[in-house]
């Protein structure tokens, strides 16, 4: 017999980026433990791909495009979400982008200020539409929900040429734990998810490179690059009742990277 409270039957996840890479990996596992799931996406056929591959688990799915760091698109996103499922139980902040290996000083105001739109601003937007609908239906009587990003590695450690990025996730690490410690009375936990070197769209050009992937894969103890079912798993266990106790966790996947 299952643990059962890793079944999430009547569970409704929202994920960000959800369309691809760690995103979809996550949606995928909920949606096998029996949650409903909406992904947003800012390409249309990345989300119907996505639909189809969700699908098949037998839970409702839906998807929308939204452009995280447009603040109005993310109110009428979530508004048309909650209008199509009822509610959000959980919340997953994952739409990003990476940097491109600049200079620091080479880095243009126009780069910082798109790097903080999307990683900052679109996880802030949609963290206050969620937040403010879990405590909510906590005050209604019904008081869970789970709200996590996902930040990264370069969030704990030094990384060159891409300050604009690290700069972007250790914030979104800062803000994760102020929201554990603020929503935690109303049956809301928060958690950051740190990922290491993963097998995604935005890392393929540094995968590409082989001096890259001979400097870096003998770092990794594990010999292997992430991939995003790494972290299917894990948003099972965050979005289900076992997971009641813990908040502000900033889960690591990097294989023992960070250690080595």
């Amino acid at each position: 017999m299952a643990f059962k409270p890793f079944d999430l039957s009547g569970r409704v996840v929202l994920i960000t980026g959800g369309n691809g890479g760690i995103g979809l990996g996550m949606a995928e596992g909920l949606a096998q433990a029996g949650a409903d799931v909406c992904v947003w996406g800012t390409n249309p056929d990345k989300n119907t791909a996505a639909l189809e591959r969700l699908r098949p688990h037998g839970t409702r799915v839906a998807a929308r495009v939204c452009d995280v760091s447009d603040e109005n698109a993310v109110i009428r996103s979530f508004n048309e979400t909650l209008e199509e499922f009822g509610r959000v139980d959980g919340c997953f902040a994952n739409a990003g982008i990476g940097g491109r290996g600049t200079d620091f000083e080479n880095i243009t105001t126009d780069a910082w200020r798109r790097m903080l739109a999307v990683n900052l601003d679109g996880a802030f937007f949609t963290f206050r539409a969620a937040a403010g609908h879990m405590k909510q239906r906590a005050e209604a009587g019904d008081p869970f929900g789970r709200l996590v990003g996902t930040a990264s590695l370069a969030a704990i450690s030094g990384q060159a040429r891409g300050e604009h990025y690290a700069a972007t996730k250790g914030a979104l690490v800062a803000m994760i734990k102020a929201l554990a410690v603020e929503y935690a009375r109303h049956g809301i936990t928060a958690h950051t998810l740190l990922p290491g070197w993963i097998a995604t769209e935005m890392t393929e050009p540094a995968f590409a490179y082989d001096k890259f992937v001979d400097n870096v894969m003998k770092r990794i103890p594990m010999r292997r690059w992430g991939e995003p079912e790494d972290f299917a798993g894990l948003a099972v266990y965050i979005m289900s009742t076992a997971s009641s106790y813990h908040t502000s966790e900033t889960f690591l996947v990097d294989g023992g990277y960070f250690h080595f």
